[in-house]
């Protein structure tokens, strides 16, 4: 929904949100001070209905859902700290979740719709505490049970509706093809495959760079808070989504082709915070990361393996055809020969071998 005047309503219902969002985290921050444990979220939303009749008597005028959505989301995160030191606790992971915190006002962007206070028609919605009809762009047709609608801002300010569907089967499978693949990373050529093939990344950050530094400079030049300041601060939003729709969408064709041409992928754990440090906006750019999620997402809905061997694995310095450890190996060595077999290696498909050889035993 864009470029529609009363849309500044969605956001004042946002704002309202925020509200008693903050309300709930201070309240449970004191209750645990006092009594030494957390508040549950069923405490909560009987304390927020107390809390429409006495003290807070505008909150009625929001839709009663969407209201207790909030505490849900407070109980939701607590649940997952608590989960959390479990898993740890038995070595499932070394994840860290920490405990609920206060959001931001400006990182407080969306409201989630349950099954009341809302009509829906086409591509036409209205919010009943509001009383006006929106017209939204339905790219597609929605199968199945609506069960929730989220209304979501971006920094760009434009507005976003999400459906939340049940008894939805669109998985349409692709054929077998009985082959596998193991693919190294690379931060000059994205992916390489066993098989040999190298695939490059775009790199949408690189080709932007020139309007980026425009749109900043034009940015530092305005009064913070100002009208001008507000428009080049939505510009400059909008040109970083741009990118990162470009990126996205070019990982989900990828993603796609990769699963129609294989059944099992192979890929490496690798430390990705640490190679930032290193080489810095490169591996931001390709988004390595975004990528893996991606596929495994794909492989789960054509029936596809995906392998992910351990970090600490030797993929490199091995010889894939008889085993020697290349302890010579350096960083800017791309071709060698393997003293031992003699076979020449380019040191990418190599790892590649490797990390398929690694995937399948496992």
């Amino acid at each position: 929904m864009q470029n529609q005047k009363n849309a500044v309503k969605f956001g004042n219902m946002i704002d309202d949100m925020w509200g008693i969002h903050l309300y709930i985290m201070l309240l449970a921050r004191r209750y645990r001070r006092m009594f030494g444990k957390d508040v549950s979220a069923y405490k909560l939303k009987a304390h927020v209905t107390k809390l429409k009749k006495r003290t807070k008597p505008h909150w009625k005028d929001l839709p009663s859902q969407v209201v207790q959505d909030v505490v849900l989301r407070y109980g939701k995160s607590l649940t997952a700290f608590f989960d959390n030191i479990k898993d740890r606790a038995a070595g499932i992971t070394t994840r860290k979740v920490g405990r609920p915190k206060i959001k931001p006002r400006h990182k407080y962007n969306s409201m989630t719709f349950t099954q009341a206070g809302y009509e829906l028609q086409e591509n036409r919605i209205k919010i009943n505490c509001i009383g006006t009809w929106y017209s939204f762009h339905k790219h597609r047709d929605w199968t199945g049970i609506i069960k929730t609608i989220t209304i979501k801002r971006d920094r760009c300010g434009d507005y976003w509706i999400c459906f939340s569907c049940e008894g939805v089967d669109d998985s349409e499978r692709k054929p077998k093809t009985g082959k596998s693949a193991g693919f190294d990373y690379g931060n000059k050529t994205f992916l390489i495959s066993s098989e040999g093939k190298k695939i490059h990344s775009p790199q949408y950050l690189k080709q932007s760079l020139r309007q980026l530094r425009a749109l900043n400079k034009a940015l530092s030049r305005k009064v913070k808070g100002s009208g001008n300041w507000y428009r080049a601060s939505r510009a400059l939003a909008r040109l970083h989504r741009k990118i990162a729709r470009q990126r996205e969408d070019w990982q989900w064709k990828l993603a796609t082709d990769l699963c129609t041409d294989f059944d099992t992928l192979c890929f490496e754990t690798l430390n990705l915070d640490g190679m930032k440090r290193l080489w810095g906006r490169k591996v931001s750019d390709h988004a390595f990361y975004q990528f893996l999620q991606i596929l495994e997402q794909k492989c789960a809905k054509h029936g596809k393996t995906f392998i992910q061997i351990s970090q600490w694995t030797a993929t490199t310095k091995p010889c894939s055809d008889c085993g020697y450890h290349n302890k010579e190996l350096s960083l800017s060595d791309r071709q060698w020969t393997c003293p031992d077999c003699g076979s020449h290696h380019d040191r990418d498909v190599n790892a590649a071998i490797n990390i398929k050889r690694a995937g399948l035993a496992a």
